[in-house]
């Protein structure tokens, strides 16, 4: 059986989703028309049509309200879009006040006109008809391509009818409308003759599951539900003569009633259903009104506190500014730094190298004996030119005697 790694969120047992193609011209005009029809027979309450500004380009949207018994209210909402095939596809969600009842209306009949040959009613992977036998195609390949496609469509729930013997034109009817109304358009029966059962089965193999010879099976899907098991789902003997098959149509109701996840876009269209819902009752309008205003008086109150916080927060910091003025006026003024000397650090360092040259000089060692040569930048000494010169020079200090 084909598990996906992720699964998402399960489908709400409020809600009701349906998908399918309409395969003939002027869609929306069916739409408008059956719409209208059904307002005017009281069967809906009112419906919308969306305004472009209000859906994405090339899709239409249109809104319906309506009651199912016991006055429960179910609001619905279809989007046409462009199909890359011919025609057009739709997609319906639908929520009601309470769990879905499957003996409800099927919200397709509500906004689609139910004839034998209906252009809309057309699922929308593999183009299998609602509430018809779709006989699975002759050629091998295109059979296998088919059970694919509807094991891999989450918005319906498949079952494959094996005809153990030709079957007359009783058993040539689909057994889809004996089930309640709200699985109509939910269910595709897919009949498999009765040489192609092997063939049936080798396609299936990959998922774990099998058609008995002449039963019927319930699809899985992918992913499959919780709580999906083969044997649970299956029916062992089909009697296509018209009788009430009870057994087949137990399964599918079994199998409807299990919890299954979103199917692919399924949350978007639920969204859109819950969030940009636009066909108003006026009790709706007011209580979206007080709403608004209550939204805008909460809105309103944060603004007038933050205002306040501000206020209040300015005036601390002008009070602060003015006591830090007050105490800078009356400090004493502050002790200027004195000049450092003059000169750029260069000549600093020149000054600086100059004593270093001067204190170097009066390190150097004094001359010694008569030989000794007078220094290079020592004065010179005058010569002794006199007699008392020289007697000095001789040790003589007086005057030499008369007659001696």
């Amino acid at each position: 059986m084909l598990i996906s790694a992720t699964v998402p969120p399960s489908t709400p047992s409020t809600v009701w989703l349906a998908r399918g193609r309409h395969t003939g011209p002027a869609a929306p005009d069916v739409l408008r028309k059956n719409l209208q029809e059904l307002k005017d027979a009281e069967t809906i309450l009112d419906f919308l049509e969306l305004p472009d500004s209000e859906t994405a380009e090339g899709e239409l949207a249109f809104e319906a309200r309506w009651q199912v018994p016991d006055e429960v209210t179910v609001r619905a909402r279809l989007k046409l879009a462009e199909w890359s095939g011919q025609g057009q596809e739709w997609t319906l969600v639908a929520e009601a006040e309470q769990p879905w009842d499957p003996r409800w209306p099927s919200p397709a009949a509500m906004f689609w006109p139910w004839e034998v040959d209906s252009a809309w009613g057309h699922e929308t992977v593999t183009g299998l008809r609602f509430l018809h036998t779709n006989p699975l195609p002759a050629d091998d390949k295109e059979l296998r391509r088919a059970l694919r496609g509807a094991l891999r469509d989450t918005w319906t729930v498949p079952v494959v009818v094996h005809e153990a013997m030709t079957p007359d034109d009783r058993g040539r009817r689909s057994l889809i409308p004996l089930l309640p109304p709200a699985l109509h358009h939910r269910v595709v029966e897919l009949r498999a003759a009765p040489h192609q059962l092997r063939t049936v089965n080798w396609a299936l193999k990959e998922y774990g599951v099998e058609v008995p010879r002449g039963g019927a099976l319930v699809l899985p899907g992918s992913p499959a539900p919780a709580g999906y098991d083969a044997d649970d789902f299956s029916v062992r003997s089909v009697f296509l003569d018209g009788t009430h098959p009870t057994e087949v149509l137990d399964a599918v109701r079994r199998f409807a009633a299990l919890p299954r996840p979103l199917p692919e876009g399924g949350d978007v269209a639920l969204t859109l259903l819950r969030e940009k819902w636009r066909l108003l009752t006026r009790e709706e309008e007011l209580a979206q009104a007080r709403e608004l205003i209550a939204m805008y008086k909460e809105a309103l109150e944060a603004m007038t506190q933050s205002r306040d916080l501000y206020r209040e927060a300015s005036e601390q910091a002008h009070e602060a500014l003015a006591a830090y003025r007050e105490a800078a006026a009356e400090a004493p003024e502050p002790r200027r730094p004195q000049p450092r000397r003059g000169g750029s650090p260069f000549q600093q360092l020149g000054r600086t190298l100059e004593r270093f040259k001067e204190t170097t000089k009066g390190l150097r060692p004094a001359p010694n004996g008569p030989d000794a040569e007078p220094a290079a930048d020592a004065p010179d000494a005058p010569a002794p030119d006199s007699a008392r010169d020289r007697d000095n020079a001789s040790g003589r200090t007086g005057p030499e005697p008369a007659g001696g």
